[in-house]
């Protein structure tokens, strides 16, 4: 642990900060999950699950848990899945 003070204030904004990254990461890979068990099912309310995913994919791009070309390839491939 840290002694200088600013250091200690910097652990405790680090390890905040990784505790929201983490849940954000969970709450996108959730949707694209539900999404696609949901398309492989052929359940009824795929499109609604397609536009959740596509919504989380955004926000974890916009909030820079993912880069850009990642939320790209994700939202293609689930397009694709969407369309098949």
């Amino acid at each position: 642990m840290p002694i200088i003070k600013s250091a200690i204030e910097r652990v405790k904004t680090n390890e905040k900060a990784q505790k929201r990254n983490a849940a954000q990461l969970s709450t996108y890979r959730t949707a694209v999950k539900r999404f696609e068990k949901a398309q492989l099912s052929g359940s009824d309310d795929v499109k609604d699950l397609y536009i959740n995913a596509i919504s989380a994919i955004d926000h974890a791009k916009s909030k820079g848990l993912i880069k850009a070309n990642k939320a790209a390839r994700d939202k293609s491939r689930l397009t694709a899945r969407l369309s098949k």
